[in-house]
């Protein structure tokens, strides 16, 4: 998220400061109050990205969710936060940033409490989606509030502050959510949101100024549609595929639709004045270099997050608390490197900092493989200390690849594709992991449960317990001989699945590493210094 931290110059650089209330730019008495605010919504909306996950056992267990549900409850989230977030920065320069924040905000804390009511889990994705929207907006325009109403050593230390609070929401969120869900329920881990939404909307109202571009453009609506109808064809047809196939009919129309309606999106982008994608940016290979980059992190080991989760709990059976206690090892150590790799990035060439990053996400993947149904959560401690050592040594300097190689009229949509390319990569990892994972799962129960006497013709329905979690029910129902070897089988099963998956996520990271290391050059930034 730290790419946002770049948009400021850009946009101050682009449009010009707006006088606050007492007409002069510099007279702002209540810049602090608007720091207050920006740094109340940034951590409730990073919070809910990380906090999240370590309840979906329960929330699947609650709602009685199929598996693809529980993808939905995750994607609906990074879906309309990738598709509104351009458009919502157009939108705020031409309306006000504080108005638009102020319907963020107010968007956000309403959709967060509608899924703490959920009943259904159609009502939890909508809901989702809709705090996607609300996130999205708010994302666009916090940074902005902050350019204006900062300068000088001020604005370093506002961003100092900004930086630490984003740390801080990404690391406690599974500590939190495990603690609201094991202590209260899994509708808490977004009730929580409430109280911080209604403070931040009230500082909001009361001490922020208002500010706009003097000269925005109009948003590329056709552009947003386009984008947003093709990455969702996308995105479903890779978790339809779960309880399909991909030679199903569905899913090859999806597929093919997604490819049209992408064309048809790079076809309009190329024509537009005012694109939402300017996409001769890519023919700068460092610019390209950060994109691949973004997309390859939350890609790989993000999406892989929930199903370490769901391993956790429902195979090794821990708590939501203990799921977060475990995971713990792998934002630990983000928080290290992180620090680290901040005062490096002004001494290190970025390359070398986010393409050996990513390797090393890639390599601790690889040394989480090698589960068994023997195994204990400590095999994962290795692996989860290595990538999390190499997201650290990313997420810092992956800004400046996005905007460092632009002319500062472009940061602001520069900065936003970066974002965008990062939550591209935590929909479609998800979907693709997810249905990689199902299949491999489902084969695996078939075939060990075709040599059990007995039971040869319960393969689907236990391989579909598995994937949904609620296998404990049904060795429950089985005779009491049978469910030592059931439990073993479905233990093996889920374990082989899961090293499947790890290894082509270590493949997205290391590819996405080796990109980075090719196409980032430290020439590009000298040029457009």
């Amino acid at each position: 998220m730290t790419e946002a931290h770049a948009d400021l110059s850009g946009r101050e650089q682009r449009r010009g400061a707006q006088p606050g209330p007492g007409g002069h730019p510099d007279q702002r008495g209540n810049k602090w109050w608007t720091l207050v605010a920006v740094c109340l919504g940034t951590f409730m909306l990073l919070l809910d990205i990380t906090i999240v996950n370590v309840a979906l056992p329960d929330i699947q267990r609650a709602l009685h969710s199929s598996f693809s549900d529980l993808q939905w409850v995750v994607d609906a989230y990074a879906l309309t936060l990738a598709a509104f977030l351009l458009t919502a920065g157009s939108l705020a320069d031409m309306f006000g940033r504080r108005l638009l924040y102020l319907i963020g905000l107010v968007v956000f804390t309403a959709a967060s409490v509608l899924c703490g009511f959920a009943t259904t889990t159609l009502m939890l994705q909508l809901s989702r989606g809709l705090q996607g929207i609300g996130g999205a907006i708010m994302f666009a325009v916090s940074l902005a509030l902050l350019a204006d109403a900062f300068r000088g050593r001020d604005r370093g230390t506002a961003f100092g502050v900004w930086g630490a609070v984003t740390g801080l929401a990404v690391a406690i969120g599974p500590l939190l959510g495990g603690l609201l869900t094991s202590g209260l329920s899994w509708r808490w881990i977004f009730f929580v949101n409430a109280p911080i939404g209604v403070i931040a909307v009230v500082i909001s109202v009361l001490r922020v100024s208002e500010s706009r571009a003097p000269r925005a453009s109009r948003p590329d609506w056709a552009g947003f549609v386009l984008f947003t109808a093709a990455l969702s064809f996308l995105v479903y047809a890779l978790i339809e595929s779960n309880q399909r196939s991909f030679t199903d009919g569905l899913v090859l129309g999806c597929l093919v639709a997604a490819a049209v309606l992408l064309v048809a999106f790079v076809l309009v982008e190329r024509r537009m004045a005012h694109p939402m994608f300017d996409l001769s940016l890519f023919r700068l290979p460092t610019f390209t270099g950060g994109s691949v980059a973004a997309f390859g992190l939350s890609a790989s080991i993000f999406a892989m997050l929930l199903y370490i989760v769901l391993y956790l709990q429902d195979i090794l059976g821990y708590s939501p608390l203990g799921t977060g206690v475990r995971v713990m090892f792998l934002s630990g150590a983000i928080l290290v490197s992180a620090t680290l790799a901040g005062r490096l990035t002004s001494r290190v060439p970025i390359r070398l900092l986010i393409g050996p990053g990513l390797i090393l996400v890639g390599v601790g993947l690889l040394l989480m493989r090698g589960l068994n149904a023997g195994s204990t959560w400590t095999h994962l401690i290795p692996g989860m200390i290595v990538g999390g050592l190499g997201i650290g040594l990313v997420n810092p300097p992956l800004a400046s690849t996005a905007v460092g190689v632009v002319p500062p009229e472009q940061a602001g949509m520069a900065s936003g594709i970066n974002s965008t390319f990062r939550q591209v990569g935590i929909a479609t990892g998800i979907a693709l992991l997810g249905t990689l994972f199902s299949n491999k799962v489902a084969s695996e129960v078939r075939s060990m449960i075709a040599a059990v006497p007995h039971l040869s013709h319960q393969g689907p329905r236990i391989a579909s317990a598995v994937q949904s979690g609620e296998i404990g029910h049904v060795i429950a129902k089985l005779p009491p001989q049978l469910r030592p070897t059931v439990g073993a089988i479905t233990r093996t099963a889920f374990t082989t699945g899961l090293n499947h998956i790890l290894l082509v996520a270590a493949i997205i990271a290391l590819a996405s590493g080796v990109v980075a290391l090719v196409a980032i050059r430290t020439k590009d930034f000298a040029q457009q210094g």
